[in-house]
């Protein structure tokens, strides 16, 4: 389990001050459940997990993970919409939260690629 907050820039935190929200992140066979609150990561806990609670997850194989993260992502692997179209990434749960902040979470985990890798 870890509660290493992830350094976040002043606009990211602003853009998702009304974001209190629990989600999945998934490559391959690796989880993260990532807590926000008022835009701020409160913790990120590695899995696996016996039936955690989330509101969305995010699930992707390692090797989507690694094309979306890469210094110059191949179309199709650039943005996470774009991963959901091409089926590259799978959005489940609830989608109204990601949808609503959705500027807010694709910064978000853009700057989780360190976490995520």
């Amino acid at each position: 389990m870890s509660t290493t907050p992830v350094p976040l820039n002043y606009w990211l935190v602003h853009r998702g001050r009304f974001v209190h929200v629990t989600f999945l992140l998934q490559s391959g066979e690796k989880e993260w459940l990532v807590r926000i609150h008022e835009g701020r990561i409160e913790s990120i806990q590695s899995g696996p997990f016996v039936m955690p609670r989330w509101t969305f997850r995010l699930a992707a194989d390692a090797q989507a993970w690694s094309r979306y993260y890469a210094s110059t992502p191949t179309p199709g692997f650039h943005d996470l919409m774009a991963m959901i179209k091409f089926k590259h990434l799978r959005l489940e749960g609830d989608q109204h939260p990601f949808m609503s902040n959705l500027l807010y979470f694709k910064d978000l985990v853009k700057s989780l690629g360190g976490i995520v890798q």
